[in-house]
């Protein structure tokens, strides 16, 4: 539908040439794609407006439709790439005329509103609607262009005030039809059930057991994962709507069912508001935040079937409250310096913190995925190390400023006392002075009168008091604080920089002090462990933007994970070459600074002995004699050098009747042979590879 020419009244004066020269932009929006598809009429009338250009004396290639917001609310130019775009093309002096139905389909917004009418005045772009040309520049178009943005916004306002009246009104008698969490599902009548598929019902409860049994949420997800259970999903819309679906279980599902207060048979509104300084641009949903109980708009108990009772449900948010942590970054309890600072340097997440052996075993593993998804570690490493390598990278970073902090120190002392006492002299000096006044209130007073001398003495005398106290008070705080600070202060000041490691090894310092220490300079530390090898790369990050990055070497399971096994091989096979026995190969190993797998140890002869068995040679005094074996059997150093193993691996393989094995016994030795022909070996190779994915790195068996 348009406009026919017998109506439309040229506006004289305000459309000029240049502003022909110009683009003629005509802007089309509708709020939502439900209004698109119910009121195309008055997206017709939108569209229409090109005509109207037309008549107005613009080209018809000098006439830009903008309608990239079909569908999009006017409440925020946020999202608004149609709007945007106005906007932009107005700054850049490319606009002579912008049309639209009505104010409300540019803006529900005074403030993108009057931005648009700061713009279009800057830049000499009129405005024209259905009633018809307006000029930014002229004032009484300015003003009327203000009232009509204002109306629209009102409008908005009380638009929004009624349906949100009705919702409310709606919700305090629970017929407010909500989203349903998993396990319900809405009947045609409106009314909500419990789903009617058996298996939906039995996991819920299944979910809710196992919780009241293991009372923590990682407890639950670790075992539905082990027990292969999934969990059911209704599709919400689309083509398959109301289809079910089984999807994995993790952590964040299974804390919104232990929350939801639906499954103990309460309607609730107002569960989850929107906080508008947490809405992101175009993304009206977001910016939820939970409400606690108490904030809770409606809670009517017993209005839907429950899966639990009110009294459980209660209990389980007790329980989830309990297992809360300490915030992130926070001091907490145990021998750890660095418990929630280690991040992952392979995924970039916080690595958690676990003891064993009583608390004497620290360890930091980077568990995030297998907690919410039961997949396998990323990395982990004994934490002692990487504690004390930090420890002694914060002393050192305090050496050489503990001069300059002692004499700071000494400033700041001086500085606070001289602060202190003004305060002092300026509570004297107000003592002083009311005892003057009242001795001058007392003088002025006729001494016959002495109802009110008495008063005025008694005034005086008491100020006098005050003032005496106050001065002995005084004299008390100069003797234990002087104005200035002593030589002897002075000098302990100055012992700052020794004291340093001593009060941090001090048996009087607590983990907790040697904590707040560390997170007062130290805001993280990446560490990254390169496959499986010794080698751990460790870069803390200071407070202040500052990095430092450096190598640690950690104790390893396997003489295989050592970067420098291949180089440790040929020095073995060279050593034997020349002659020497085991014991003086473990001896020169030793001397020239080669270390075994676990680093608080040293090289002996059964070691040597390993390594020369894994590449096939004996001792240098003579080979023993050959064992008589069977096809595909395997010696148990032969097996271990070929699937990459530990040998206490296979003997724990052997004693648990995993492997097939004969002992063999002669005068010369004792050896076990291990059948394994190419079927086994790829068996072994797939348990090896499967047990490392489980996690167990460091003992397979």
């Amino acid at each position: 539908m348009t406009v026919t020419a017998s109506t439309e009244v040229i506006p004289q004066g305000k459309i000029q040439g240049h502003h022909r020269d110009r683009l003629a932009v005509v802007y089309v929006r509708q709020s939502t794609v439900q209004q698109m598809e119910r009121h195309q009429e008055s997206t017709r009338l939108q569209y229409g407006l090109v005509e109207r250009a037309l008549r107005l004396g613009w080209a018809r290639q000098r006439v830009l439709v903008i309608d990239e917001d079909l569908g999009k609310s006017g409440a925020t130019a946020e999202g608004r790439t149609g709007f945007q775009r106005l906007v932009a093309q107005v700054s850049l002096a490319q606009v002579g005329l912008v049309l639209g139905l009505e104010m409300s389909r540019l803006a529900r917004s005074n403030r993108d509103w009057h931005q648009l009418l700061e713009v279009c005045a800057l830049f000499g772009t009129l405005i024209g609607d259905v009633d018809g040309v307006y000029d930014p520049q002229q004032y009484n178009d300015r003003l009327l262009l203000g009232l009509k943005g204002t109306m629209s916004e009102a409008e908005l306002h009380l638009l929004k005030q009624r349906m949100l009246a009705g919702k409310e009104a709606k919700a305090q008698r629970g017929e407010l039809n909500l989203r349903l969490p998993m396990g319900y599902v809405r009947r045609p009548s409106g009314g909500v059930t419990k789903d009617p598929d058996e298996q939906v019902q039995a996991t819920i409860h299944l979910v809710f057991a196992q919780f009241q049994r293991r009372q923590t949420l990682n407890g639950v997800l670790q075992a539905l994962v082990r027990q292969g259970v999934q969990l059911p999903h209704r599709v919400p819309s689309g083509p398959q709507k109301g289809e079910l679906e089984w999807r994995r279980p993790n952590r964040a599902t299974l804390s919104n069912l232990l929350h939801n207060p639906t499954y103990a048979g309460a309607y609730v509104y107002g569960r989850r508001p929107t906080d508008p300084r947490r809405q992101q641009a175009g993304r009206p949903a977001t910016g939820r935040v939970v409400a606690r109980p108490q904030e809770w708009r409606v809670a009517l108990q017993d209005r839907l079937p429950g899966y639990i009772t009110w009294e459980e449900y209660q209990r389980n948010q007790r329980q989830l409250e309990a297992n809360q942590a300490q915030s992130q970054g926070a001091v907490r309890q145990g021998p750890s310096l660095l418990s929630g600072l280690v991040t992952c340097g392979r995924c970039g997440l916080r690595m958690a913190t676990t003891y064993s052996n009583n608390g004497h075993g620290l360890r930091y593993s980077c568990s995030r995925m297998a907690v919410d998804y039961g997949e396998a570690r990323c990395q982990s490493l004994v934490g002692t190390g990487l504690d004390d390598l930090v420890a002694r990278l914060v002393l050192q970073a305090l050496e050489p400023a503990a001069l300059e902090l002692s004499l700071r120190v000494a400033e700041d002392l001086e500085a606070e006392r001289k602060q202190l006492h003004q305060q002092w002299t300026q509570r004297l000096e107000r003592a002083r002075y009311a005892a003057d006044r009242a001795f001058r209130q007392y003088r002025a007073v006729e001494p016959e009168n002495r109802l009110v001398a008495r008063t005025l003495e008694r005034q005086w005398e008491e100020a006098l008091a005050a003032e005496a106290e106050l001065q002995r008070e005084h004299g008390r705080f100069l003797a234990e604080q002087p104005a200035t600070l002593s030589a002897q202060e002075r000098a302990a000041i100055r012992q700052l920089v020794s004291d340093i490691p001593a009060l941090w090894e001090a048996p009087s310092t607590t983990a907790a002090e040697r904590q707040a220490i560390i997170r007062q300079l130290v805001e993280r530390v990446v560490v990254t462990v390169p496959g499986e090898s010794e080698q751990v790369e460790v870069q803390v990050h200071w407070r202040g933007g500052d990095r430092t990055g450096t190598t640690l070497v950690r104790p390893v399971a396997r003489l295989e994970q050592l970067r420098y096994y291949p180089e440790l091989l040929a020095r073995v096979r060279t050593l034997h070459a020349q002659g020497y026995a085991g014991p003086a190969i473990a001896a020169t190993l030793n001397a020239e600074g080669w270390r075994p797998a676990k680093r608080r140890e040293t090289f002996h002869a059964p070691m040597v002995r390993s390594l020369l068995a894994r590449q096939g040679l004996g001792s240098p005094r003579g080979a023993r004699p050959e064992v008589p074996r069977a096809p595909d059997e395997w010696t148990v150093a032969e097996l271990a050098q070929k699937l990459g193993l530990a040998k206490p691996t296979l003997h724990a393989w052997l004693g648990r009747g995993l492997l097939k094995g004969r002992k063999v016994a002669s005068a010369a030795q004792r050896v076990w042979l291990i059948w394994a022909d190419q079927a086994e070996l790829a068996r072994l190779e797939a348990r090896k590879i499967a047990a490392r994915a489980r996690g167990m790195r460091g003992s397979l068996g």
